[in-house]
């Protein structure tokens, strides 16, 4: 059976993190911080029960950070440039390197990487990571690079606001001005002269409050001070350089790279460096942060397998759950992308996006739950969840550099209530509850044929009475699924219309008596099945019904 993926995204420096302090602003001596030896077999076990065949482990890299590092030969970093105490895990300082945040004897980190994605592989799941492509921390400076490699940046003429051959982007005459105080508490101001462009794609000297002012810009060979004109001919350095670290993180055994602010990196990279990487580790998937869908056939043309879907399903599917649109949108959003639907890649959060739980979403987790079964059954795509969102984790904290926004910090060390019950077995009855439900929906995703390989047949064009439900079938071989989800906090019931097309394009057969049975409650029910007649369909509250028979 074809498998469908389910990407669990994993906050490293979060995750196992028991320390309930939670001190705003804290450091890693307060309030503690999450390692790679906290993912046991026995934790990897449970992620997998979930349904989980792809763990994506978020800021493993060494990046920017407050904490020092020194005495292990670790560059001090300058806190002036550096978001939260944490630092961000997108502002990487060292590319061949495992964040010291994360290590239980920090001068072993590598090897407790390694570990961690063999026990990652004995549990039966793949292992992502970040890569970041479009920029790096203002004081990127690789003390672990492989013998021979040359650092970013060391051959540049920062005489030259571009060349093909240098690494970065420069402001030549100009040092590094922004909008705050260089000196952030320390004797001496951060100095940066000439400038370099900051990472998105602000190309001056001074990049405001809104800027990613923590990082610098890499070049790809494209002239943005003269109009976005590529040289790609002779091939540019900085190419060679990231894919040499794309081969590094392979040859550790990954899985897949999920790239970070893909669409802002020349296409004609990703075709060139995907195609080499691809040759030597032909199972390597690349999942790509692209946000305009008139670039998304261009970038899978390019080697990517998977793109977000976020301007499309994401937007619409939480627009559908806050009530701003009816259900009816969700056809059009996936009608948006059909002839590369496989490749789109559903999910309701992840590290930049408001969790569900959040007063700035739904404000209720049980709100999601329609919208988590539609984006994990509607296609063969894979599915996406953020750790903490099957607890109904709401993210409302205020965790020091980042501010009460309904997210959870990437920037701070902190720990997330809700995973921290999890681990300690105390998790309340509403979470347990949520959690058995994305249990009993990930698993129908991975384990129902209908759903792994089967055909859609959206019902929801003779059903468009109904603006708080949504339907669809599911079928593979002689295996069919009714799936129909209730958006609305009032039990009802939809009659759903099967018509005839649907009988003549899945092949189904007319009866009298059909006997189904819910995957969710386990419930039996026996059902007419006619052309253009209806099925009768009992919902909870926020409720959802995936009703298997046979065809």
């Amino acid at each position: 059976m074809k498998e469908k993926i389910v990407i669990y995204q994993i906050f490293t420096r979060l995750y196992g993190n028991r320390n309930t302090t939670r001190k705003e602003g804290g450091t890693i001596e307060e309030n503690g911080c999450g390692k790679l030896n906290d993912f046991t077999p026995s934790t990897l076990k449970k992620i997998r029960e979930m349904g989980v065949s792809h763990i994506w482990y978020t800021g493993v890299i060494r990046h920017a950070t407050q904490t020092d590092y020194s005495a292990y030969g670790i560059p001090r970093q300058h806190p002036a440039v550096v978001k939260g105490r944490a630092g961000s895990p997108y502002a990487i300082t060292d590319y061949y390197d495992i964040d010291p945040d994360l290590a239980t004897d920090v001068d072993k980190r590598m090897q407790e990487f390694e570990r961690l994605v063999e026990r990652t592989h004995k549990a039966g799941m793949k292992v992502i990571i970040d890569f970041v492509p479009n920029h790096v921390a203002r004081q990127y400076h690789s003390v672990c690079k492989p013998e021979g490699v040359k650092d970013l940046g060391e051959d540049d003429n920062p005489q030259l606001g571009f060349d093909p051959q240098n690494n970065f982007y420069y402001c030549p005459g100009e040092r590094f001005t922004p909008y705050f105080d260089l000196y952030h508490g320390e004797t001496q101001p951060y100095i940066e002269e000439p400038a370099k462009a900051t990472g998105n794609d602000c190309f001056c000297n001074a990049p405001g409050m809104n800027d990613w002012y923590e990082t610098v810009k890499l070049n790809y060979g494209v002239d943005y001070y003269a109009g976005h004109v590529g040289h790609f001919n002779p091939v540019p350095n900085t190419w060679s350089k990231m894919t040499d670290i794309l081969f590094f993180w392979a040859r550790k055994g990954i899985d897949g790279f999920r790239c970070d602010m893909a669409e802002m990196v020349p296409v004609e990279f990703w075709r060139w460096a995907t195609d080499k990487v691809k040759f030597a580790y032909p199972d390597i998937i690349f999942v790509g942060e692209v946000y305009n869908p008139a670039e998304y056939r261009n970038y899978l043309g390019a080697g990517f397998d998977y793109l977000y879907d976020k301007v499309g399903m994401y937007d619409t599917v939480r627009d559908v759950i806050c009530g701003h649109q009816p259900v009816q949108a969700i056809t059009g959003a996936w009608q948006q992308t059909d002839d590369i639907r496989d490749h789109m890649l559903y999910f309701l959060e992840n590290h930049d996006e408001q969790r569900i739980a959040s007063a700035f979403f739904a404000a209720k987790a049980m709100k999601g739950v329609p919208g988590l079964v539609v984006s994990a059954l509607l296609q063969q795509n894979p599915v996406m969840i953020y750790a903490g969102q099957e607890y109904g984790e709401p993210g409302m904290d205020k965790e020091g550099f980042s501010g009460h926004d309904g997210r959870t910090t990437i920037f701070d060390y902190w720990s997330v209530a809700s995973l921290t019950r999890a681990m300690k077995g105390r998790l309340t009855k509403d979470e347990k509850a949520l959690a058995s439900i994305y249990n009993k929906v990930l698993n129908i995703a991975v384990k129902e044929k209908a759903v792994c390989e089967g055909v859609c047949f959206d019902l929801m064009y003779v059903n468009g009475q109904y603006q708080r439900q949504y339907a669809f079938l599911r079928k593979a071989g002689n295996e069919v699924l009714l799936v129909v989800v209730n958006f609305d906090e009032l039990p009802t019931t939809m009659d759903v219309t099967i018509p005839a097309h649907a009988f003549d394009y899945l092949k189904l057969r007319e009866r009298k008596n059909v006997t189904a049975v819910d995957l969710l409650s386990g419930k039996e029910i026996k059902r007419q099945l006619y052309r253009d007649c209806y099925v009768s369909v009992d919902l909870e509250p926020l409720g959802a019904v995936v009703l298997k028979f046979k065809a």
